[in-house]
C-alpha cells in the first residue's frame, strides 16, 4: 500500500513538474519572444505544441500572442514568461481559432488578461466547441485534461490598439480569408507583424475560409510597413525577407486554385484533383500531402460553383 501511495506522489509530481517546465522561448531583442512550435499534422502526432506562440514585455505589462493547443502547453508558456518579467499579463491575443492557437488560454485566467480577438472569434469558437473539445481529447488524450475555449471580450472589428506602455500594438482584423476570424499584430516600436497564419512558412498553408479572400488580404499585406514578420508557423525566422515568404505562399495557394478549375473544366472528380491539384509545389512545403489533400476536399465544392 505504501508503494502504491508513493508511486502516486512520484507521478503527481512528475505531472506537475511537466506542466511547470517552460516553454523555450527565443529573444529577438526588443522585448519580442517566440516559441517555434514543431511541424505535426494534428491528426497524427499531435502534441499541442505546433504553432508558434509569442509574448511581448512593455514597461507596464505583457502582451501574449496565441496560446498552443493545450493549457499544458499555455501552462509552459506562462512559466517562460515569468522566467523573463513579473510584470502582469495584461493581454493574451488569438489570431484565429484554430485548436492549436487557443486551447492554452486557459492558463491565463488567473492573471486576469483582457482576452482579446476577431469580432468573428466568439461565435466560431461556440460553433466547433463540442468538435474541438471531442477531437482534440481523442489527439491527446490526458495531456489534453484541463483545457478549454476561453472567448474573447475584447472584439476588433476593424482595427484597435493595446497600449503596453513604452509601445503600442495596432490588431487589424481581416474577411474571411485563412478563416473568418483572422486578425494581426504590429509592434511599431519592433516593426514587428505577427500574421497569425495569414503567412505559412515550410509548412503547406490550411485553407479553412475563403482562398480568394486569401489571395486578396496577401496583396494587402505586401503594402504593410513591417520589417519583420512572425507566421503562425516555421521553425525558423533567421529571413527577414517575409514578404518573399509571402510571395512563396501565393504562389501555391494561385497554383492550387488554377488547378482545381482546369480539373472542374475537364470534368474530372475531386479525388483525382485530391492527387495532381498543386502537385509541382510538393517540394517546397512539408506536410504536403496531407494538407494538399485536405485543401483540395474544402475548396473543390464552392469551386464547382463558379
Amino acid at each position: 500500500m505504501l508503494k502504491k501511495i508513493i508511486l502516486g506522489i512520484t507521478s503527481l509530481f512528475i505531472f506537475h513538474f511537466a506542466l511547470a517546465a517552460p516553454l523555450a522561448m527565443e529573444s529577438l531583442g526588443n522585448g519580442v519572444y517566440v516559441h517555434h512550435g514543431v511541424h505535426e499534422d494534428m491528426s497524427e502526432g499531435y502534441h499541442a505544441d505546433i504553432c508558434n506562440v509569442s509574448f511581448i514585455v512593455g514597461s507596464k505589462g505583457i502582451a501574449v500572442i496565441d496560446t498552443g493547443g493545450s493549457l499544458k502547453t499555455g501552462q509552459a508558456l506562462r512559466e517562460a514568461i515569468r522566467k523573463v518579467s513579473n510584470l502582469p499579463i495584461l493581454y493574451v491575443i488569438n489570431t484565429h481559432v484554430h485548436p492549436d492557437h487557443i486551447f492554452g488560454n486557459a492558463a491565463f485566467i488567473q492573471d486576469k488578461a483582457t482576452f482579446v480577438g476577431h469580432e468573428k472569434l466568439p461565435d466560431a469558437m461556440e460553433r466547433r466547441r463540442e468538435n474541438y473539445l471531442r477531437i482534440n481529447q481523442q489527439w491527446l488524450g490526458d495531456t489534453f485534461a484541463g483545457s478549454e475555449i476561453v472567448k474573447p471580450s475584447m472584439l476588433v472589428k476593424t482595427t484597435a490598439n493595446l497600449d503596453l506602455g513604452d509601445r503600442t500594438l495596432l490588431l487589424t482584423a481581416y474577411p474571411t480569408a485563412h478563416t473568418n476570424t483572422d486578425l494581426t499584430v504590429f509592434d511599431h516600436k519592433s516593426a514587428t507583424l505577427w500574421t497569425g497564419d495569414l503567412l505559412f512558412v515550410e509548412r503547406t498553408p490550411s485553407i479553412d475560409g475563403d482562398i480568394k479572400g486569401w489571395l486578396a488580404v496577401i496583396n494587402e499585406l505586401k503594402t504593410h510597413e513591417a520589417e519583420f514578420a512572425i507566421p503562425g508557423h516555421s521553425s525558423s525566422l533567421k529571413d527577414a525577407n517575409w514578404k518573399k515568404q509571402l510571395n512563396d505562399q501565393e504562389r501555391y495557394l494561385w497554383t492550387l486554385l488554377n488547378d482545381i478549375r482546369a480539373s472542374i473544366k475537364k470534368g474530372e472528380v475531386m479525388e483525382k484533383a485530391m492527387s495532381t491539384a498543386a502537385a509541382s509545389e510538393r517540394s517546397y512545403w512539408q506536410l504536403f500531402d496531407i494538407v494538399n489533400r485536405r485543401n483540395v476536399n474544402n475548396i473543390y465544392p464552392g469551386l464547382e460553383w463558379e
